[in-house]
């Protein structure tokens, strides 16, 4: 569903009355609603679900302009149009980001936070040279199909699942070639890897990828000082896209998470 102004997403509530709170999933860079997909199926049966693409992302809106503030704004405007006041946001890399600071800014609105595999800091490059090189390369060569585009990227990204990743916004009808803003999100991109210091003093999981290293113990400090009742999960054997890799013991610790007194 796509209301004007509004951050494209898609909202399944349920059908009986509950007193739980709406699970808002949001993706990370590069990514879309369905990327969480996988773990907001396991919580389909006992809450409502909003599932939301991310400006610059999937089917919203493209902008010239993206940080953490203007996203809260943008989640904002979605959760009074839908007159939720009652969340708890699950947020992956960027979209962890994302639900940290508007967990912040707007904390009367939240019950909970889960945070997976990225913390509350400044981040340099974290290894995406080359994965805009070789998607300005896709754009520029315009290729007709996912076969085409996928041996161009081979030249810059070894990993097939992250082309695999990229692939999925393909979309050879678009300006960009993909159905995310490449252009804002290269530009905006030291803005996405930066970070503000805030404060949320309510009850946050943060799950980190065991082969990750996106969070570390030199950010112990920074999460405790910024999320006080901040509570940590390892998942060995999984890099950074830990939902992918192994979301049932995502959703599992998730549960045990949002089952808390």
């Amino acid at each position: 569903m796509h209301a004007p102004n509004l951050l494209s997403y898609q909202f399944h509530q349920l059908k009986q009355k509950t007193t739980a709170p709406v699970l808002v999933f949001l993706h990370g860079l590069f990514g879309d609603m369905n990327n969480l997909g996988v773990i907001a199926r396991h919580f389909a049966r006992d809450y409502s679900i909003l599932r939301v693409d991310l400006r610059n992302h999937g089917h919203s809106f493209h902008s010239e302009d993206m940080d953490y503030h203007l996203m809260n704004g943008d989640l904002l405007n979605l959760f009074e149009h839908l007159n939720l006041e009652r969340l708890i946001l699950i947020g992956h890399s960027m979209g962890g980001k994302t639900a940290m600071s508007f967990a912040a800014a707007y904390p009367q609105l939240l019950e909970k936070l889960v945070v997976i595999d990225i913390a509350p800091v400044i981040y340099d490059n974290h290894g995406h040279d080359g994965v805009f090189e070789g998607l300005f390369a896709v754009r520029q060569a315009r290729p007709e199909d996912r076969r085409q585009a996928d041996e161009l990227l081979a030249q810059y990204i070894d990993e097939q699942s992250i082309r695999l990743f990229m692939l999925k916004s393909f979309d050879p009808q678009m300006p960009e070639c993909f159905r995310f803003n490449l252009s804002a999100l290269h530009r905006n991109y030291p803005r996405l890897m930066g970070w503000h210091e805030c404060r949320f003093n309510k009850p946050t999981l943060f799950i980190k990828g065991g082969l990750s290293d996106y969070i570390q113990p030199a950010h112990t400090d920074a999460v405790l000082t910024q999320f006080p009742q901040a509570s940590a999960f390892t998942v060995n054997g999984a890099g950074h896209w830990i939902h992918a890799q192994k979301p049932e013991i995502v959703a599992r610790v998730t549960r045990r998470f949002l089952e808390q007194p």
